[in-house]
């Protein structure tokens, strides 16, 4: 359970990180709180996942998660670079979380 709720924190991640650019080109209070509901869902899931998981582990996954996932939704809707070179540094975040979750 901690591994989903730990997924779902980097999900809440990317949606407060998408926020952040969404409010610097439309500051409105439905993008000011649906930035707020991300980062406080994030750190929540976070800290609920880190009771079980350790915390070395839980942050990378986390930080992976969001990582990627912004750069991932900047290429899709923010028209952000979508350079092969970019791709493969993602995919190798994403392969470090996973590689990361086998030995845990």
């Amino acid at each position: 359970m901690a591994w989903i709720v730990l997924i779902i924190a980097g999900l809440f991640e990317v949606l407060g990180v998408t926020m952040i650019n969404k409010i610097n080109q439309k500051p409105n209070a439905l993008n000011i709180s649906v930035f707020v509901l991300g980062f406080a869902g994030s750190f929540g899931c976070l800290s609920y996942s880190m009771a079980s998981l350790p915390m070395g582990t839980a942050y990378a996954i986390w930080t992976g998660i969001g990582t990627a996932g912004g750069a991932i939704v900047g290429m899709l809707f923010f028209q952000e670079s979508k350079d092969w070179k970019r791709i493969v540094c993602i995919a190798m975040i994403l392969a470090a979380a996973v590689g990361l979750k086998l030995i845990a």
